[in-house]
Parts: C-alpha cells; sequence; structure tokens
C-alpha cells in the first residue's frame, strides 16, 4: 500500500504541474492561424518544461542507459533472447486482462493460450512454444490502450522523468499497470521485483532498438519533435492493432529507422 501512494503521488504531481505549467505556456496569437493549428496539432502545452525533461531524460540515457544497453551486447544473444522470452511471458496475464477489457475475446484467447504454452512447455517462458509451434505471436495492450478504446482522450502530451514520452492517459495507465503487475503481486518483495523487472526489461528494449534510436538522433532535424510523433504514431498503431501504418510527413528527420521502430513489438524512448 506504501509503494502504492508513492507511485500515485508522484504521477499526481506530475500531472498537476504540467497542468500549471501548460496554463502559463503561451498560446498562439488568433492572428497566427498556420501557428495556432501548429498549435492545437502539436497537443504540447507545457513543450518548454517537456523539452527540459526531454534534455535531463537524454543526458540520462547517454550517460546510463546506453551505456549498459551496449553492454548487455556482451550476454550472448541465444541468452538474450530467453530473458527477453520469460519478461514477455509474465506480461501475458496483464495482456489478457485488457484483451477482455477491450472485448478482444479471440486474441484473449491467444494470450492465455501463449501463456500457458510457454509455461508449461518453454519452461516458464524463456522459450517461445507458442510462437515456433503454434505460430501465435505476442502482441501488446496495456490501460493506456483500454482507455483509448474506451474513448478516453489521450489528454496533452507529457514527458516523464526516466520514462519518457506519454501522455495523460497513457501516464494513468502506466500507473494502473503497476497495480497489475504480475511480478509484483506474487512475489513478496513486490517493490524490488517490480524495480529489477522494469529494470532489466527497459534494457532489453533499448538494446534491441539501440541502432534505430541512435540513427532517428543523428538524422532529425529536432530530436524532440521526431519522439513525439513517433511516439504518437507507434501509439496509434498499438491501439488500432496494428491496423495504422501510416509514416506522416511532419517528422523532421530523413530515416527509415521510424517505420522499423514503429512496427516494433514495443519500441523503448529516451
Amino acid at each position: 500500500m506504501k509503494r502504492t501512494w508513492k507511485l500515485l503521488s508522484f504521477y499526481i504531481v506530475i500531472l498537476l504541474l504540467t497542468d500549471l505549467i501548460a496554463g502559463c505556456a503561451g498560446v498562439p496569437s488568433v492572428h497566427d492561424p498556420d501557428a495556432v493549428v501548429e498549435y492545437q496539432q502539436a497537443n504540447d502545452p507545457a513543450e518548454p518544461t517537456n523539452r527540459v525533461v526531454f534534455h535531463v531524460n537524454r543526458g540520462v540515457n547517454t550517460m546510463v542507459f546506453k551505456p549498459a544497453a551496449r553492454g548487455y551486447r556482451a550476454v550472448p544473444h541465444l541468452l538474450r533472447d530467453m530473458i527477453h522470452n520469460f519478461l514477455t511471458n509474465w506480461r501475458e496475464p496483464l495482456v489478457f486482462i485488457h484483451d477482455m477489457l477491450q472485448g478482444e475475446f479471440k486474441r484473449a484467447g491467444e494470450t492465455a493460450a501463449r501463456f500457458a504454452t510457454n509455461t508449461a512447455l518453454g519452461f516458464f517462458g524463456v522459450g517461445d512454444v507458442a510462437l515456433a509451434g503454434l505460430n501465435i505471436p505476442h502482441h501488446d495492450e496495456d490501460m493506456g490502450q483500454t482507455l483509448a478504446v474506451w474513448n478516453v482522450r489521450e489528454g496533452p502530451y507529457i514527458v516523464l522523468p526516466l520514462f519518457g514520452p506519454s501522455n495523460a492517459r497513457d501516464a494513468v495507465g502506466r500507473l494502473v499497470d503497476c497495480f497489475l503487475d504480475p511480478i509484483s503481486l506474487v512475489t513478496t518483495i513486490p517493490t524490488a521485483a517490480s524495480i529489477g523487472k522494469m529494470s532489466v526489461s527497459g534494457i532489453d528494449h533499448l538494446e534491441r532498438h539501440l541502432d534505430m534510436l541512435d540513427d532517428l538522433e543523428r538524422t532529425s532535424l529536432d530530436y524532440y519533435v521526431s519522439l513525439r510523433t513517433l511516439y504518437r504514431q507507434h501509439r496509434a498503431a498499438e491501439i488500432s492493432n496494428g491496423r495504422y501504418k501510416m509514416i506522416r510527413d511532419d517528422l523532421s528527420y530523413d530515416s527509415a529507422a521510424p517505420k522499423a521502430l514503429l512496427q516494433s513489438d514495443r519500441t523503448a524512448y529516451p
């Protein structure tokens, strides 16, 4: 319960500060219609503060997370795949819950089959038997996607400390998913287990997309805007179960990496 209140307080403070700063942020003059349209499309009223958080995250990413991800590459590829499969498998119960909440009963059945098969025959998930033997691929769901299916608006764009790109809806969804994390529910030390799982999972995802993110950063005219747009496209693809595949022409980069990132299973962001 203590952990719950700490997390809840953290996100409430973040959202309140965002709203406060957004209210103080400059809104374009109505006499500049192009600027007004751009402002509304960005849906980023707290951009000055978001950029500060973004640059702090970028610094931490450069000094800590990227070196850790590169060091993680020293681990044999087979072992990295086993770790990735294990982490994915123990997320399946949460995916199943959201499949059901979204009325995606066929996908819920596939998720249940994946979890049962990989847990029983894949040594608790280190082997993806469901994919190799039954051709049932993993798909990801979370509370942010469920809220979107329930027609909850995404709210303003937010850059969260350490977690990176988000919005009001996804920030609340992330909080709910922290409580539903199966690792924290079945262990006697939920806080340590959740932090450990989150850390390993984050390094795993970053390592898988490290080269593409480096390419995006190198070729972006404005890395902040590129990530903001990419994040929204990635979330739109997840919410639509992969049916949203467009690459908008307002991204400020010239790279093939974003398309690969958009179509990946779970994108890692600085």
